[in-house]
């Protein structure tokens, strides 16, 4: 499960700053989504 977390997380980086880099809001959102589903699983899933 840890691994989807730091997959979520870092693939929301990666979209969050290539959408700024853009100016692609779309890209923005779906990165902030994704980090929220991280934070939502990781405070779901605690080991």
């Amino acid at each position: 499960m840890r691994s989807r977390i730091v997959g979520l997380t870092s693939g929301s980086v990666v979209l969050i700053a290539e959408g700024a880099l853009t100016d692609w809001m779309w890209l923005i959102g779906i990165g902030a989504w994704m980090l929220i589903a991280a934070g939502f699983w990781k405070m779901i899933y605690r080991p």
